[in-house]
């Protein structure tokens, strides 16, 4: 039915509105230039970083991993795509030292999806950005309802990507064809969504925003070592006792180093179902032990004393080596016991809260990227005294917090710390 464009037409109400959810996606299903072949010789990876020195304009950039599968987080592919270099895909495994592709790129702007996943196996191979575009987080600033890179290339380029291969092990070889075909789909149409994103971020007013984000991912460097990662083991919170804490962190090491040297992911070395009900259980002999799903297998069995070893080892701790129940932390107590420690400072955070919330959704933009979540309990549980705006803004800026987020968070935080 076609109307006057003046003319209001009735609608039912009690009817859903109609929701327009534009024309369906195009299927890409193949790289515009055709599949390249793998780079896996010194001569091909000099000729591919030629071209790049020779191309234009940003870099797409991409790793695939093995998680799941392999130890590490270690790149076992790498995918780069430049105006006028068209893409390579380049096995690391041959070629771990990638630095001639890093002098071809020289301070041309990186353009990575959700970088702080790749940066740390990309620097391993020699991969370091000067400038960086990163597409995720500028969907996070641009208020985009999805964003990860399906969802995104979907909603701003039109196009659907292929889905399947993200939780492969890329550690296989030969990588088959149509995981290639998945990996060089990742980076084809990289930079043109990073120019749809940009073109929204300054309609929007956060160009500087999103310079400052990039800024700070460059300047964090490498991640800094997890402190007692076997406390992430899954089930723990099981454990009543420090006697059996210091049981499983011995299992936990055991496993580590056993699947560090045999580089396969520790879960699949032993699950961690598996180290929870050994300890639980505590056995009294190896035998005992065999009896207990999953080290009955054949490959536990041969491992029993190296299983075994580690219990009795946390079984014998003298009481004062016993892990704590809990790691001591330099930050405030859980959320919800503020309200009976410090009542006040209960009422600052809930007012910091409600504030912060405002903003986000004004700005369109998470309250998570607004300012660390962290930074804003630290600051509302122990306030500078005096709590004016400049001390508040020393007190974001020594967190972490990035001038755009100060200038937009400061005044309200100072106001949460006043009424509270």
């Amino acid at each position: 039915m076609t109307t006057d464009p003046g003319t209001e037409v009735p609608t039912d109400p009690g009817a859903e509105p109609a929701v327009d959810e534009g024309p369906p996606a195009t299927p890409l299903l193949a790289p515009r230039d055709g599949l390249p072949p793998v780079v896996e010789t010194s001569t091909a990876l000099v000729a591919y970083a030629d071209a790049l020195a020779a191309g234009s304009g940003p870099v797409a950039v991409d790793a695939e991993r093995a998680s799941g599968y392999r130890y590490g987080q270690s790149a076992y592919l790498v995918q780069i795509r430049r105006a006028g270099a068209g893409t390579g895909l380049i096995d690391p495994v041959p070629l771990p030292d990638l630095t001639a592709v890093q002098s071809a790129i020289g301070d041309a702007e990186w353009v990575l999806h959700a970088a702080n996943q790749d940066l740390p196996c990309l620097a391993e191979l020699g991969l370091v950005p000067a400038r960086l575009f990163d597409t995720e987080l500028a969907a996070r600033l641009a208020g985009l309802p999805r964003v990860g890179l399906g969802a995104v290339v979907e909603s701003l380029l039109g196009l659907s990507l292929q889905k399947g291969h993200s939780a492969a092990d890329w550690s296989t070889r030969p990588l088959p064809e149509d995981w290639l075909v998945y990996a060089a789909l990742d980076v084809e149409v990289l930079v043109e969504l990073r120019d749809a994103l940009a073109e929204i971020l300054e309609e929007q007013g956060k160009t500087e925003w999103a310079r400052q984000e990039f800024e700070a991912i460059l300047a964090a460097g490498p991640p800094a070592p997890k402190v007692d990662p076997w406390r992430k083991t899954s089930g723990m919170h099981g454990l009543r006792n420090r006697r059996q804490l210091g049981m499983l962190r011995a299992l936990w090491q055991a496993r580590d180093d056993l699947a560090r040297r045999r580089d396969i992911a520790p879960g699949r070395v032993l699950p961690d179902a598996a180290i929870v009900s050994a300890v639980q259980a505590d056995p009294k002999t190896e035998g005992a032990l065999l009896e207990l799903p999953v080290f009955r297998g054949r490959a536990n069995r041969k491992l029993v004393n190296t299983w075994f070893g580690a219990l009795n080892r946390g079984r014998e701790l003298p009481e004062d080596q016993l892990p704590p129940h809990s790691r001591p932390g330099d930050g405030p107590p859980p959320v919800n016991r503020w309200g009976d420690r410090d009542p006040a400072a209960a009422a600052r955070l809930k007012a910091a809260r409600a504030a912060l919330a405002q903003v986000s959704e004004q700005w369109s933009v998470p309250v998570e990227n607004l300012l660390s979540p962290d930074l804003v309990r630290r600051l509302m549980w122990a306030p500078p005294r005096p709590a004016d705006a400049a001390a508040v803004a020393e007190v974001l800026r020594a967190g972490g917090a990035r001038e755009w987020q100060v200038e937009l968070t400061g005044g309200l935080l100072t106001e949460a710390i006043a009424a509270g």
